[in-house]
């Protein structure tokens, strides 16, 4: 009767092990950590390249009361990518959808010689349904790694940009 216990003991020890080696996956809910480089934000807009440069790209990931907030942003000498998700709790996906606006992001051609005539895609917009996802596939001391994908309206002539195969590498500010 001994050997019995032993032996179901350890078939459940090595059923939880499984499970919990399984469930620690980084592919569970945030998705592959995508192609950018260290200090990065790469996509695809419109199917032309978009590759941020390192000083002018973070992830900040600031906490007040019950509530964290997550703000990544990466930008070209003539082009941004901005994402905020208001209510950040790590690895995962999270959809940007008119059903949830505290999940958001933009595509941004700042006009440094006009700046009243820069312009701004953004996403979720009214009635867009689903529109895209951040993922979240992983996050440490001092990276915020995943992939995105969005589409996104320009609230002045209706027009609007695909932002195809990103991914962000990012280094991470606390505070």
């Amino acid at each position: 009767m001994k050997k019995l216990k032993q032996l179901i003991l350890l078939f459940t020890a090595s059923c939880l092990l499984l499970v919990t080696f399984y469930s620690c996956s980084s592919n569970d809910d945030g998705g592959s950590n995508g192609a950018a480089g260290e200090g990065t934000i790469v996509a695809k807009i419109e199917g032309d390249t978009f590759t941020s440069m390192k000083i002018t790209s973070f992830a900040s990931v600031v906490t007040g009361g019950a509530q964290t907030t997550l703000t990544m942003q990466g930008n070209t000498s003539s082009q941004a990518i901005n994402m905020i998700i208001n209510g950040y709790e790590g690895v995962g996906t999270y959809q940007l959808s008119d059903s949830n606006v505290f999940v958001i992001a933009s595509y941004m051609e700042p006009n440094i010689n006009d700046p009243l005539n820069s312009q701004t895609w953004s996403a979720p917009y009214q009635d867009s349904g689903v529109v895209g996802e951040i993922k979240i596939s992983e996050e440490t001391d001092t990276n915020v790694i995943g992939t995105f994908q969005f589409t996104c309206k320009n609230s002045n002539d209706d027009s609007t940009k695909s932002v195809t195969e990103g991914s962000f590498n990012l280094v991470k500010q606390s505070f």
